[in-house]
């Protein structure tokens, strides 16, 4: 636990406060350079509204002096607004760099504090304006600090920014959000679109999620990363999500009329409504006024949510939970919720998120994280679900990965409701990527030059194998993607990498396949390497012998045969 000080109050800055004007002056004379930093405390009103204005001013009180102190007296500290900071630091030769301190800052109000009978979990949006580069005047670069919180939570929240000048045209916009939104619902200017959510089995849908639309009458139509921010700031998301739970819920049962009613509307809760004490209970009213069972429900609550431990987030989705509310985390890998939180809260499924499966199988990092998450997720009796899915090569290196379902532009784009129930009655999209893959021997052949491929492709073909050739690593990876091979055989000395190189990428992605290199270069020191730590299965050499090749590659799709996990597709 923090041992933050007995509070003192902390000044609120004046339009023309002294003591800034003063360090932006010496700045702007070739002194010393500052740093302006503005906090923004996130979800601040929940405190207010949940444990009491008192126990929030208190908070303040106790961060104000909690970061006085800790950034020591070279810092200056201001009140700003309900619930913001500003804090001016001289840019001396021993303090870390904006983004650093930026990042120690956002640190120190993460650290748990004790307003009893409550200990809170504060986090920051922090932009940082630098003097004299982002401005000249105190007025200037105080703006410049509030536009930089502005564009960071256009990426999400408890991030730290520093001010870029083409920011100041979102900020305009959210101003002109913050006066429209209030009336949004009572002007019915919202929407909602309709994504499919797909069986990786067989490609039936099995789900949509519902996504809200703004047609904001000076904006056009936006998404929820546009404005959801502002409605955290103003309060108004409660409501917000109030409206989208009956909608998403009224739309499920006209799909349950026609007869659908084995599958599964989701909806995206904000953390706002998790901390409402009332929140399982305006869940189950929207679920009984609609008239759907609890098992079509499916809640997804984004990762940041779990971040913090607070006994009330763990109470509501144990409540929901125990009412047969499924649950999803979003955007899984992104936020800092930790593993240990996983285990403790009652989760069903894990979404991937988009960022991962937009590098797959293409980026050693983001192929690795997506397969941990897989098996994570497995491992906790969890279904996994992966986000953006825009191809047919991530579609089949996840299938072959063993992610249980889809969702992305492969499938369809948000659509509205009328459009989504026609994709309810096909219930079966992409029907040719999900068609059952019989156990036939299919071999792949990777050789850069063109004339030793096809001598091999005609090698082999009269041996009834499946053939698949290709002139690059690029292609094999594609191939691999969607085909379900059982052996291997590359070329070693390849322009783009060499033949192990491949093949150990191979056995980590498919640790199925059977691994062969054919080549005439020989680096001993190399291939042993390369069949000690498993990553080929046979070294054989050029020019061949055709009647032993064929012979080895025989052996090669018996030993895949024999191998104890060995599993088909389909």
């Amino acid at each position: 636990m923090s041992a933050y000080p007995a509070p003192a109050s902390i000044a609120r800055l004046g339009a023309q406060d002294p003591e800034l004007q003063a360090l932006v002056d010496e700045a702007v004379r070739g002194g010393t350079p500052l740093m302006l930093l503005h906090l923004d405390i996130d979800h601040f009103r929940s405190i207010n509204e949940n444990m009491g204005a008192d126990v929030g001013d208190q908070a303040l009180l106790l961060l104000g002096q909690h970061l006085a102190t800790q950034l020591g007296p070279d810092a200056r500290v201001w009140r700003q607004g309900s619930d913001e900071f500003i804090i001016a630091m001289p840019r001396l030769p021993q303090v870390a760099s904006p983004d650093e301190f930026g990042a120690f800052v956002r640190d120190q109000v993460e650290l748990p504090m004790a307003v009893l009978p409550y200990t809170l979990f504060l986090t920051a949006t922090v932009g940082i304006a630098l003097c004299p580069e982002d401005a000249t005047t105190a007025s200037g670069l105080l703006q410049c600090a509030e536009t930089a919180v502005g564009q960071a939570k256009h990426e999400g929240l408890n991030l730290v920014r520093r001010y870029a000048r083409d920011a100041a045209i979102s900020v305009r916009s959210d101003s002109i959000i913050a006066r429209q939104i209030v009336n949004a619902i009572d002007n019915n200017e919202f929407r909602l679109h309709y994504q499919p959510q797909i069986n990786a089995h067989d490609g039936r849908v099995v789900g949509m999620e519902a996504l809200l639309r703004w047609h904001s009458p000076a904006l056009g139509v936006l998404a929820p990363e546009r404005f959801m921010h502002v409605a955290e700031k103003l309060g108004v998301i409660v409501q917000i999500g109030d409206w989208v739970l009956r909608q998403a819920f009224r739309q499920a049962r006209v799909w349950r009329d026609w007869g659908f009613d084995d599958f599964e509307i989701a909806v995206n809760v904000s953390t706002l409504q998790l901390l409402r004490p009332n929140f399982v209970m305006e869940v189950l009213e929207a679920m009984q006024l609609a008239g759907i069972p609890p098992q079509m429900v499916v809640l997804e609550v984004r990762q940041n949510a779990l971040a913090k431990d607070t006994l009330l987030v763990h109470r509501t989705l144990a409540s929901l939970h125990r009412e047969g509310v499924r649950l999803t985390l979003d955007d899984f890998g992104m936020g800092d919720s930790n593993l240990d939180s996983l285990v403790r809260f009652a989760v069903d499924k894990i979404k991937i998120d988009r960022s991962f499966v937009k590098g797959v199988p293409a980026s050693n990092r983001e192929v690795a994280i997506t397969c941990a998450i897989i098996a994570m997720g497995h491992q906790l009796g969890m279904k996994v679900i992966a986000h953006g899915v825009e191809t047919d090569i991530q579609l089949g290196f996840l299938r072959r990965n063993h992610c249980d379902m889809f969702q992305g532009h492969l499938f369809g784009e948000p659509m509205s409701a009328e459009d989504a129930g026609a994709v309810l009655r096909r219930r079966y999209l992409r029907a040719d990527a999900f068609a059952a893959t019989k156990p036939d021997r299919t071999l792949l052949l990777l050789d850069d030059e063109e004339n030793i491929l096809r001598s091999l492709v005609r090698l082999f073909r009269r041996d009834g194998y499946r053939i698949l050739a290709a002139s690059s690593v690029n292609d094999a990876f594609e191939l691999l993607a969607t085909n379900d091979v059982q052996v291997i055989l590359s070329d070693q000395r390849m322009s783009d990498m060499s033949g192990t190189e491949f093949l150990g990428r191979v056995r980590v992605l498919y640790p199925d396949t059977v691994r062969l290199v054919l080549s005439g270069y020989t680096d001993l020191a190399t291939v042993t390497e390369a069949i000690n730590r498993g990553e080929i299965y046979r070294f054989l050499t050029k020019p061949w012998n055709d009647d032993d090749l064929r012979e080895h590659i025989r052996q090669a799709f018996t030993t895949h045969e024999n191998l104890p996990h060995h599993r088909v597709l389909g």
